[in-house]
């Protein structure tokens, strides 16, 4: 099969997903209200609480919940055959990811923005609520720390990358004051936007930026890591319309035209060039490398962003829904932010799979597993924009590169925000009142303390991450047991969550199950993730436990009165 057909294929499923699956959710599941008030209007306060464009919203949202994973999950999966990776991306996006993000952002706004963990305390139950807490922020800190590790390596490996990355910065407060100060016309903002952007990808193609071996008395690993903290401390404290929306907006239309490039590459390079992008990946490896784990459960737990994502939710209830407009915007926002990542992850797909010349060449790549990654999604992707646009090789590895620093960058900045949320809440379950800026003093030096815990060099930061794909998993399970809850209180058909509740659960916890043993191998244990492990899967049985038992308590409690999106749905249906 080429190239051509898998992404067409993927890119009308996608679209299928969209235009029906996501509007007869918003019509028949979630009844959306376009009068209805959001805490953004409700609870203005011009830091965390802000009415947004819906366009501008997507972007945050996207880029935050995007990172770098959507592009290291597949990359490193296909090395069980492209198909499986293909089948769950596209299926996952569509039917899962897409009703788990919309679902928790109409679920918090619904709630005057309240966070997954808050959310669990009313509809679950604060016993298990209280435990989660523990496993939602060692899930946010493996995401800081492993994040900062990862755009570190990037601006290393890739000098080209740095310009941009920290020019974007400067992008960012530009179109933050156009839009919210001077009222400038979106539009005409966004194509300025993107241009500087780009103008700083070629720039830094040209005037790559190496530090020496020694800068500010720290080696370049040590110097990129704190000034990623520093900076994502800062961009955690400032009113979200100053830099986190602007960036991660700009962020957002980097990333689809990147996407129209290497989706066009494909097309191009199909029609015009002498050399088609073929796949040279098999279907199903059938010839796995020694030590790779069985495909079933750890295909869903290693493609967790770009199918489904806990982290997801997290941000959905986080920081979006106290910035959203209207609870309609909530179906573009949450719905298509999810098809949006799913591109991402079908465009590394098909740069891993087609961007190689040989069956050889791929195989030497992925040659244990693990392998792969970012830097497969570089030099393959690398090799078909050159085949199919003609964009030079040093620049479309800058162009790539770029795209996956700036993802992480988003994701880890809003994750420190969100960690910032969650130690607050915590101090609340202990009757203690955290502000904001002790609670990002801890934030920073956990994350800090964690990833240089083995080394200056940052070696801490992927300590726990092992850790990360089912963690990630459970939290999406515990996400979708609050939406059936509620759609059950509300006399509502839950089974549009249920049934990727029990997949994503049971899929989940038998991997974390796996991982417990490989842990505790008597020749080699590894004692701190058998006991965080320990620890993920008691809260997960509890929580397990405690959703059952609220969702029969549903089912018995008289339904929640008639509100005004009922009411507005009920009219509809009438005329």
């Amino acid at each position: 099969m080429g190239s051509l057909i898998l992404m067409l294929v993927g890119l009308a499923m996608f679209a299928g997903g969209y235009l029906l699956y996501s509007k007869f959710l918003a019509r028949r599941v979630y009844k959306l209200d376009e009068n209805f008030k959001t805490p953004a209007h409700e609870l203005s306060d011009g830091v965390d609480y802000v009415p947004t464009n819906k366009y501008i919203l997507w972007g945050h949202h996207f880029t935050s919940v995007a990172g770098a994973a959507p592009i290291v999950g597949p990359a490193i999966a296909v090395i069980w055959g492209w198909l499986p990776a293909f089948l769950w991306v596209t299926i996952g996006t569509v039917f899962f990811a897409g009703m788990h993000d919309f679902g928790a952002l109409w679920a918090s706004a619904r709630n005057k923005g309240r966070s997954i963990g808050a959310l669990s305390a009313r509809y679950i139950g604060k016993r298990g609520a209280n435990l989660f807490l523990i496993v939602i922020f060692l899930l946010l800190l493996m995401v800081i720390a492993a994040f900062a590790v990862v755009i570190k390596n990037l601006l290393i490996s890739t000098p080209t990358a740095v310009i941009p990355t920290w020019g974007a910065i400067g992008v960012a407060l530009l179109v933050g004051v156009a839009v919210y100060r001077l009222r400038w016309p979106l539009i005409p903002i966004t194509v300025v936007g993107v241009v500087l952007l780009y103008a700083l990808i070629v720039l830094g193609d040209r005037v790559p930026v190496v530090l020496p071996e020694s800068f500010l008395g720290m080696t370049p690993a040590t110097f990129w890591i704190v000034a990623l903290f520093v900076y994502g401390a800062i961009a955690s404290l400032l009113p979200v319309w100053v830099l986190l929306q602007p960036r991660d907006y700009i962020n957002g239309v980097q990333l689809f035209v990147g996407l129209i490039l290497l989706f066009g590459s494909v097309l191009l390079a199909t029609l015009f060039s002498a050399t088609k992008p073929e796949i040279v990946a098999p279907a199903f490896n059938m010839n796995l490398p020694e030590g790779t784990p069985s495909l079933v459960p750890l295909l869903f737990v290693t493609i967790a962003c770009g199918a489904i994502s806990g982290f997801h939710g997290m941000v959905s209830s986080g920081t979006s829904s106290k910035q959203l407009d209207k609870e309609t915007d909530s179906r573009f926002v949450g719905y298509f932010g999810a098809v949006g990542e799913g591109l991402l992850s079908l465009g590394t797909i098909l740069a891993v799979i087609g961007g190689f010349k040989t069956a050889t060449e791929w195989n030497e790549m992925y040659s244990s597993f693990g392998a792969g990654g970012v830097e497969a999604f570089v030099k393959g992707g690398g090799a078909l924009m050159q085949n199919g646009i003609g964009l030079p090789a040093s620049l479309s590895a800058t162009v790539l590169a770029t795209m996956a620093v700036l993802f992480a960058a988003t994701t880890m900045d809003t994750g420190m925000r969100l960690l910032r949320f969650v130690i607050q809440e915590m101090g609340d379950v202990v009757k203690l009142r955290i502000s904001k800026f002790p609670a990002t003093l801890i934030v920073v030096v956990v994350g800090i303390g964690l990833t240089f815990s083995q080394g200056l060099g940052g070696e801490g930061g992927l300590r726990i991450w092992p850790l990360f794909g089912t963690t990630n998993q459970l939290m999406a399970s515990l996400t979708l047991s609050i939406i059936a809850v509620m759609l059950i209180r509300k006399r509502r058909n839950p089974v549009y969550a249920l049934v990727p509740l029990i997949f994503v659960f049971i899929t989940s916890f038998w991997a974390a199950i796996n991982q417990l043993t490989s842990f505790a191998d008597p020749a080699n244990p590894d004692w701190l993730l058998l006991a965080l492990d320990v620890i993920i899967i008691v809260a997960s049985v509890w929580v397990a436990v405690e959703a059952i038992l609220a969702m029969r308590r549903a089912q018995l409690e008289p339904p929640e009165p008639i509100d005004a999106d009922a009411r507005l749905s009920a009219v509809r249906e009438q005329v």
